[in-house]
Formats: C-alpha cells, sequence, structure tokens
C-alpha cells in the first residue's frame, strides 16, 4: 500500500478540501486526487464524496480513517528512529563493563535529557565496525583501525580518551603488595589476557606492548568469561592479568584481588572513536566534549603507534595521528 496516498487521504479527510492537504503536503491538487483515486482502487471502495465545500468521507471512509492515522503515525516514527538528528545516538561499545559503557554512563548521569542508545555489535575485526558506521547503523563505534591510512575516505577515527592499565593479581602473587608498578618490574611474570582475538585491534595493541617491554602476555587456552578469569587470578601465584583503569570488574570478597596501576610510563591503551565524515550525528559534539574533560593519564605515558593523538577533538573538525 502506497504510504503516501494514505497520507493524502487523511489530510483531506481531515481539512476537507484536496486542494488544502495538496498545500500542506507540498504536491499539486491533481496528484492528492490520483493518489486517494489509486488508493480507492485497491481497496474497492470509495472513499470521500465530493461536496459544495470539498470532500466528505464516506461509510467506507470513516471506516478506513482512524485506521489509516495508526499507518501514517507508525512510518512517521519509523522514520523518526533512524534518521540522525531526530532518533538516539547510538554508539557502539567493545562490553556494557568496559571503560567505553563506563565513561559513556556517566555522561548520560550527568546529561540525562540525552536520548543514548548503548549498542554492543559483538565484532572483534574493527573493519565490520567501519561498515556500521558507513551504513548508519551505528553513529559511532569505539573502535580502532590500526592502520588509519586504510580508512575508508566516508569514516573518521578521533582520541576519546586513555584506559590507564592496571595489573590485577590475587593476593599470592609476588607482586600482590605493590602499590605501584613499572613496566619493567611486569618483566618474566606471566600475564594471562584470554579472548585475544585474531585481526582485532587488542591483538596489535598487546603484540607492540609486549615487544616495546618484554613482557610475557599469552591468551593460551579457552575463554571462559571474566567471572572465570577471576577465580584463576584469586588461587593463583603466579598468574596476573591486564584490566583498564576504568573497566568495571566485580569479585567476591574472598578472592582479595588487587588492582595495582602501572607507571612510568602509564601503559594507556587508546580509545579511539570511530565515526562518518560527513553529517554527524548532532548529539556526538556533547558527547566527545565530555571525554575531552576527562582526567589525563599521569604523564609519562606510552601509547601503541596507530593511537590517534590526543587533544581537543570534534565530530567536525579533522584528527591528527602520532
Amino acid at each position: 500500500m502506497d504510504t503516501e496516498a494514505v497520507r493524502s487521504f487523511v489530510r483531506a479527510a481531515e481539512l476537507g478540501q484536496l486542494r488544502h492537504a495538496a498545500d500542506e503536503l507540498g504536491v499539486t491538487q491533481q496528484a492528492v486526487s490520483k493518489r486517494i483515486a489509486a488508493l480507492e482502487r485497491e481497496l474497492g471502495v470509495r472513499l470521500f464524496t465530493r461536496t459544495a465545500r470539498g470532500v466528505e468521507p464516506t461509510l467506507d471512509g470513516q471506516a478506513f480513517l482512524p485506521h489509516a492515522r495508526a499507518i501514517v503515525t507508525g512510518v512517521d516514527r519509523a522514520v523518526a528512529a533512524i534518521r540522525p538528528g531526530s532518533r538516539a545516538l547510538r554508539i557502539d561499545v567493545l562490553g556494557l563493563r568496559s571503560a567505553q559503557a563506563v565513561v559513556l554512563h556517566e555522561y548520560w548521569r550527568s546529561h540525562p535529557e540525552t536520548d543514548l542508545d548503548v549498542v554492543t555489535l559483538k565484532v572483534d575485526d574493527p573493519r565490520l565496525a567501519v561498515g556500521a558506521v558507513q551504513a548508519g547503523d551505528v553513529d559511532a563505534s569505539f573502535r580502532s583501525v590500526t592502520e588509519p591510512a586504510a580508512l575508508p575516505r566516508d569514516v573518521r577515527m578521533i582520541h576519546a580518551f586513555d584506559s590507564p592499565l592496571e595489573l590485577l593479581v590475587g593476593p599470592r602473587h609476588p607482586l600482590a603488595s605493590a602499590r605501584t608498578l613499572t613496566p619493567s618490574r611486569l618483566r618474566r611474570h606471566r600475564i594471562w589476557v584470554p579472548g585475544i582475538a585474531p585481526r582485532s585491534e587488542w591483538a596489535d595493541f598487546y603484540d607492540q606492548l609486549a615487544t616495546d617491554f618484554g613482557l610475557r602476555v599469552d591468551a593460551a587456552g579457552p575463554n571462559f568469561g571474566n567471572e572465570v578469569l577471576l577465580d584463576v587470578l584469586a588461587d593463583s601465584a603466579d598468574v596476573a592479568t591486564l584490566v583498564g583503569s576504568r573497566d568495571r570488574y566485580i569479585w567476591p570478597t574472598h578472592h582479595d584481588l588487587r588492582r595495582i596501576p602501572i607507571v612510568n610510563p602509564t601503559l594507556a591503551y587508546p580509545l579511539s572513536l570511530l565515526l562518518r565524515r560527513a553529517d554527524p550525528h548532532p548529539g556526538l559534539r556533547s558527547v566527545i566534549h565530555h571525554f575531552a574533560g576527562l582526567t589525563p593519564p599521569p604523564e609519562p605515558v606510552w601509547r601503541p603507534t596507530w593511537a590517534p593523538t590526543p587533544g581537543p577533538t570534534d565530530p567536525h573538525t579533522e584528527p591528527t595521528h602520532r
């Protein structure tokens, strides 16, 4: 069924004249008349009778009118749900316990009027996230393309904020009593990070981290999730993992796990935002401004070579890279 024909019928019925309906819809009176005639042929009934003052719905037209209004309203809502600027700002995060989701929640708490839709694409390859941004499935994605030159022309990558790493260990680990740690003190200790997916940005991140500091980072064995990882750490005297300082982890009190900041240099996981180059969602400006106000990690800072340069960013200006 032609929804514009239904819309023409509704406005003609409400205004009582085809000319007035045409003026409101921005088309000719003849176009409205043709639309309604086609709709009558499709339904097999007459919807209007002509009067000296214009048109009036027939009995069938009166019966059809409330349903036609519902059709028009439904179409308008459907269009609004996917049109940037009129629908919720839709941002992809790696997980709902990640620093990305935590910071977005902080933003929403201070801006509760924001219509925000936080989603998880559940893809490891950042190129798939780029495709989702291009297609308009999401307005922005917290993913990093580790070869920025390979980004398509219509997608940008900007620095959002840094997530300083912490060592997470159980009470029997040799480093458990440390207040802070330097990267050199992590050498010779096993750092287990299950779930490092091939072709993912975090695979590239940990490769560079291990190479630059001589660390032993592995993802051996299946990934049974954070709960199992935390159980292993609690019982182990030699296994540690790395977590972001803003990542949300919850464990039983008896686990007695310790989160130890890494300094001199701070190991920063750079969180980037992918967004469309043309016509970004207007709600992004305020969110990105919030990121810029976050406390930066303590200097000196180590970042991978592909990280966008931190600094003032705006969805309508071009970023720079290291």
